[in-house]
């Protein structure tokens, strides 16, 4: 009687777990089923929208009001990152849209507000070839008394600003070197703004031709193939197709792929630095070159340093590094431009010869 009590218990495990494989079966298939019925392309435009943004800040419906803060033109209110709730990566493109404006925005302000003009990199580009550009006062190379020349940091920032985040969220005065270039001029001095950043041209690639190795084979024609084997094409086939639509759902709307061609002896903030103390700023009239280095162009004006320490010395009278990243031991800098740099670099106020209202500016890494 024990044994045949254990076998109905089995009999009835056995025949629970058929029943429940059954229904597990049906429930995939229904779920099939309702994915074969959704358009997933209009399912992802209404999860993400298109990846099209304005292309000015009128159009964007913002300003800059007279403190130089960034302000919507209907609302007062100031930018707001997040948009529209739940679509990081779409505010994340739209924040770097405006970014983009701004960038022009205050590429104008320097040429209308400063009277600096652009001067092309490499200076002897051919037409074809990548290039890029500094700022210049028009008494960059000719003033005989004071050359003031700015390094930004590392990033997303173009000639002339410093903090792109800043400009948007805080002030035009904070975030740029507007107010550095303007006091600098009204109290006499030449002025150069580098522009490390730019270092390649973006292009998009050309959609590439799928190999005839990789493209999906023929239905073989003849006998049917076993059931057992198309099952499990099906099944590799449904996983292929499953793990498409989480990548979509995930990334709906893929990003161009596009490939950076470097600029000729500009390829890098470091020697983007070098190129200009080559062909513009040794080159300069003044007797005396006071240096802005911000971040990571303190990095960079020490690699100058230590590729052309004599002329460095012999011209330049001051360097204030705000927030700098540089590393003299990493970089190798000897004892005797650690020696300089510690006489050198001094907060502006004290030096005669540098705007005052530099130093309201400036957070001095000394």
């Amino acid at each position: 009687m024990l044994v045949r009590a254990e076998w109905c218990i089995f009999f009835f495990f056995v025949v629970n777990m058929a029943q429940m494989a059954q229904e597990d079966k049906e429930k995939t298939t229904a779920l099939k089923d309702l994915l074969s019925r959704i358009d997933l392309d209009e399912l992802m435009k209404k999860d993400e929208p298109p990846l099209t943004f304005p292309k000015t800040l009128e159009e964007f419906e913002y300003a800059f009001n007279e403190r130089g803060q960034l302000r919507h033109t209907k609302t007062g209110e100031a930018f707001i990152f997040n948009y529209r709730e739940d679509l990081h990566r779409w505010n994340q493109k739209r924040y770097e849209a405006l970014g983009e404006i701004i960038t022009q925005y205050v590429y104008e302000r320097l040429e209308e507000e400063c009277n600096l003009t652009r001067e092309i990199l490499p200076v002897d580009a051919s037409e074809d070839e990548p290039k890029t550009f500094i700022y210049m006062s028009e008494d960059a190379l000719s003033n005989p008394d004071r050359l003031l020349v700015l390094i930004q940091g590392s990033g997303v920032v173009r000639a002339g600003q410093w903090a792109r985040r800043l400009i948007i969220n805080d002030d035009m005065d904070s975030g740029s070197q507007l107010p550095f270039i303007k006091r600098a001029i009204e109290e006499g001095y030449a002025v150069m703004v580098l522009n490390p950043n730019e270092n390649f041209l973006e292009v998009e690639k050309p959609a590439a031709a799928v190999p005839v190795s990789q493209q999906e084979p023929s239905p073989p024609e003849g006998p049917e193939e076993p059931a057992e084997k198309r099952e499990r094409k099906e099944e590799r086939e449904g996983g292929r197709k499953k793990r498409d639509f989480y990548e979509k759902y995930r990334n709906p709307q893929k990003d161009r792929e596009t490939e950076h061609i470097p600029i000729r002896e500009n390829s890098s903030p470091e020697e983007h630095t070098l190129y200009v103390w080559d062909n513009f700023v040794s080159r300069a009239a003044a007797r005396n070159i006071f240096i802005i280095a911000h971040s990571y162009g303190g990095l960079s004006f020490v690699e100058l340093m230590i590729q052309r320490e004599a002329e460095v010395k012999n011209r330049v009278c001051a360097v204030a590094m705000t927030d700098s990243v540089h590393n003299v031991w990493h970089q190798e800098a000897g004892k005797s431009i650690l020696e300089w740099l510690q006489e050198v670099r001094l907060c502006p106020l004290l030096h005669p010869s540098l705007p005052p209202s530099l130093s309201f500016h400036l957070s001095l890494s000394l």
